[in-house]
């Protein structure tokens, strides 16, 4: 935190330099563009993957349904943020609206706006997709250059500063506990501190696309088109020859009547594990095995808030920065469900519509929110045998809906997660804990918490389920008929179609999948940027 200046918006220079970015909402015409790859989506994968591709001299065409926002526009306000960033008005649901689903929808995508939280591939979960779907070039060993390459590309460190109160309270609960914790790395340079991560940083201190890979694809030719709707796939036998793409008007939901048709040789899907699923299904992609859209994986997320005598301000500081692993590594990866424990911001918008009650209730809670602290638990979803996760489809104007039952597992491990949370809190000083459950009271004592949500009703719509991760859908393996894509990120039965994003993964990652997504794309991009150049790809 020792050099705190606000770093320049990259694209007020940019553009002033001759940028190539098309905004499709100002079209007044169909337009019609060519290259020689076309990547759908500007997120973990599509960024990391439009830097590879345009530093090997290929042009790329980057096409996003999200309209370009910058520092300029973030204004660490929840009113103007989750309408513009996010999906849905981070409103986005699974079908029976049992789970919330927070998911960028703008240039950087989720990267623009997540906390920063940088985890590796746990080594036991790439041990498992070895053992279980043949992907035998997916070993630590295999990976760790391409992590520790994306690692210093989009400047991961250990945090240097303190933990927040609202952290700390996780550490300082589990440590009288004996529960192990760790500190969690960040992709930040030059960072304020100010907690807001989740509205877009106004400093660009955060690495996200927005400020790294995306800028550089443009420093080197790329074009980036903006409020445009990637609807479908043309297909010609078995290559893609078209992407035919809906333009959107200014408010960037709605059609302006305008169509963009992206022509290439290549084509890289990074749309994120809904939307990339969602874009083949349109299009009528093989599918032989059925296996399209299924197995798509999310860290089900358990919420539980205390009240402590002292202020928390879980608003201010670094927003995510202490996490403890204990309770995966304590669980056999197939076995019941294991989670990881970590502290999310307080927000008042994000507070009070995740968590429950209403009236009197609602407010009293409110009106403490300074002296409340949150703690989350990121359930680790695909390992167990009951574990088949959730399926994409299309819904009404084949807009994509997941589906994603809730069975026995995930319910089992809601119910200790919800256990483990408030037993920490109250070790860490509470007054008081509330889970986010509809008939949950606000707990006294861990022995009323204890009995208390040991009996609770689990159900979709009582126990309130987050999440900000979602995976799979597009899920490699490495015998064709297993998977719908192979290790190479290439879609079988589309010899010009690949792969690049976090719906490649064939359970849940177990930690946060922003740093899995740079690795491995990083890896695949530089691969098919080989091949399609002819030339070495950039170290």
């Amino acid at each position: 935190m020792s050099n705190t200046a606000i770093i320049p918006d990259p694209y007020e220079a940019g553009l002033a330099r001759g940028w190539k970015i098309v905004d499709g909402a100002r079209l007044d015409a169909d337009r019609t563009l060519d290259a020689d790859v076309v990547v759908i989506g500007s997120g973990a994968g599509g960024g990391v993957t439009a830097e590879i591709l345009a530093l090997s001299g290929l042009s790329v065409v980057i096409v996003e349904e999200g309209a370009l926002k910058s520092s300029r526009d973030f204004k660490m306000r929840e009113a103007d943020a989750y309408p513009a960033l996010y999906q849905e008005s981070a409103a986005r649901k699974t079908r029976d609206k049992g789970i919330n689903i927070l998911q960028g929808r703008t240039v950087g995508g989720s990267t623009t706006v997540n906390w920063t939280s940088s985890f590796r591939t746990p080594p036991d979960t790439l041990k498992f997709w070895q053992q279980r779907y043949g992907l035998n070039t997916y070993s630590e060993q295999a990976l760790e250059p391409w992590f520790a390459r994306m690692e210093e590309r989009l400047h991961v460190m250990d945090w240097p500063a303190a933990p927040n109160e609202n952290n700390d309270l996780l550490r300082r609960g589990a440590e009288k506990l004996g529960i192990p914790t760790g500190f969690i790395r960040r992709n930040v340079n030059g960072c304020w501190n100010l907690g807001y991560c989740g509205m877009g940083c106004p400093t660009n201190a955060k690495q996200s696309m927005l400020v790294s890979t995306i800028p550089a694809a443009l420093d080197h030719g790329a074009t980036l088109v903006t409020r445009a709707r990637a609807e479908r796939f043309v297909l010609a036998g078995e290559r893609v020859d078209a992407l035919e793409c809906t333009l959107l008007d200014a408010g960037g939901i709605r059609p302006n009547g305008r169509r963009l048709t992206l022509r290439a040789k290549h084509y890289v899907l990074a749309g994120g594990a809904i939307n990339s699923p969602a874009l083949l299904l349109r299009s009528k992609a093989p599918d032989p095995n059925r296996l399209l859209g299924k197995r798509t994986f999310l860290h089900p997320t358990l919420i539980s808030a205390a009240l402590f005598p002292q202020r928390v301000d879980g608003y201010a500081g670094a927003p995510q920065t202490v996490y403890s692993d204990h309770f995966l590594h304590t669980q056999a990866i197939d076995g019941p469900l294991g989670y990881k424990l970590e502290a999310p911001p307080l927000h008042p918008v994000l507070l009070s519509t995740t968590m429950t009650g209403f009236g009197a209730q609602h407010a009293d809670m409110m009106r403490q929110f300074p002296y409340l602290q949150g703690m989350l638990a990121l359930l680790r979803d695909g390992f167990h045998p009951d574990s088949r996760g959730g399926t994409v489809e299309l819904g009404a104007d084949s807009a994509p809906v997941l589906d994603y039952p809730l069975n026995e597992p995930l319910w089992e491990g809601a119910r200790r997660a919800l256990l483990t949370m408030a037993e920490i809190q109250f070790a860490a000083g509470a007054s008081g804990v509330q889970v986010a459950h509809e008939t949950a009271p606000r707990y006294a004592s861990w022995k009323a918490a204890q009995q208390g949500i040991a009996a609770l009703p689990y159900r979709p719509h009582l126990a309130k389920v987050a999440s900000a991760h979602v995976m799979g859908g597009c899920m490699m393996a490495g015998d064709p008929r297993a998977g719908v894509t192979g290790p190479d990120g290439r879609y079988h039965g589309l010899n010009n179609l690949s792969v690049h994003d976090g719906s490649l993964v064939p359970t849940s990652i177990g930690a946060n999948p922003q740093l899995s997504i740079y690795g491995i794309t990083a890896r695949l991009a530089s691969r098919l940027a080989a091949s399609l150049s002819g030339r070495p790809a950039p170290a």
